[in-house]
């Protein structure tokens, strides 16, 4: 999975739509190659995102889960952490 794709489900305060927008962007140029796409491919990418945010928010609606939701606080202190880790000198 490309790194920048965070996953959104099961944290307090949910997901936003931007952050949804955001990573069905990051998404859309991980499978099709293009940062930013030529103007002939515009629509059929612009397409693609919106696309792909919209079924992914239905997809976190619908999810269920009996595990409490994480702290993105939390979780970020441990993605900080493990960067620090990962890129130490």
């Amino acid at each position: 999975m490309c790194r920048n794709i965070r996953t959104l489900y099961n944290f307090e305060p949910a997901a936003t739509s931007e952050e949804v927008q955001a990573a069905a962007l990051q998404y859309v140029r991980k499978i099709s190659g293009f940062s930013k796409p030529s103007k002939v491919n515009e629509e059929a990418f612009n397409r693609a995102v919106h696309d792909i945010a919209h079924a992914s928010m239905h997809l976190l609606a619908d999810l269920e889960t009996n595990a409490p939701p994480k702290d993105r606080e939390v979780e970020a202190a441990k993605a900080r952490a493990s960067a620090a880790e990962r890129y130490a000198a």
